[in-house]
């Protein structure tokens, strides 16, 4: 083990945990807002559940073809390694698109984020999200040339693991969002 992998690992989770306070300071925020629309549309207003449904299962499923790339990474298998990568940024760039497509429906029917302060605390909850998950398939498509240039090594290893549980854990935010912001309002 490489003298520098207990300090990058460190601050790899010291970094998760700093992104876990700023989410959390996002939910709180949309939790006190919510119900502040103005006369506008609140977020319950225009849910599409199954649409919703549909990005989360794209977001888990990629949690999955991740978790096999890791395994496939540790079991020396570079091809396999890379196809579940790409198959994972298929799967996250698919989500993306479809919370494009929702925010440009929404701010089209005038209920983007100027409209009142929850629709303006759900833009920024979810496109939180989204910029996170945009910032993954980015440093997914850097570990991909990683792998692909460089090969299969505790260097490679290490950027993967991190990526994977960066991965994990905007799957885990995705489910309290799906959870709090879209099922809670839907009731």
């Amino acid at each position: 083990m490489n003298a520098e992998t207990p300090k990058v690992t460190f601050g790899f989770w010291l970094y998760l945990m700093s992104d876990c306070v700023l989410f959390a300071g996002l939910f709180a925020t949309f939790a006190v807002l919510r119900g502040a629309t103005f006369g506008a549309a609140g977020v319950g207003d225009f849910l599409d559940i199954p649409f919703v449904l549909t990005e989360t299962m794209l977001l888990l499923t990629s949690s999955l073809t991740i978790g096999l790339s890791l395994l496939f990474a540790r079991a020396n298998n570079r091809l396999l390694t890379l196809a579940f990568l790409a198959a994972t940024l298929a799967l996250g760039f698919s989500f993306l698109g479809m919370e494009v497509s929702e925010f440009g429906k929404l701010i089209y029917e005038n209920n983007g984020p100027n409209a009142s302060a929850a629709l303006s605390s759900f833009f920024t909850l979810v496109g939180t999200h989204g910029l996170h998950v945009l910032f993954g398939t980015v440093w997914m498509l850097v570990v991909m040339a990683h792998v692909a240039v460089r090969g299969l090594n505790e260097s490679t290893n290490r950027k993967l693991t991190c990526l994977a549980l960066f991965w994990h854990f905007l799957d885990l935010i995705w489910i309290f969002i799906f959870t709090i912001v879209y099922l809670f309002a839907a009731l």
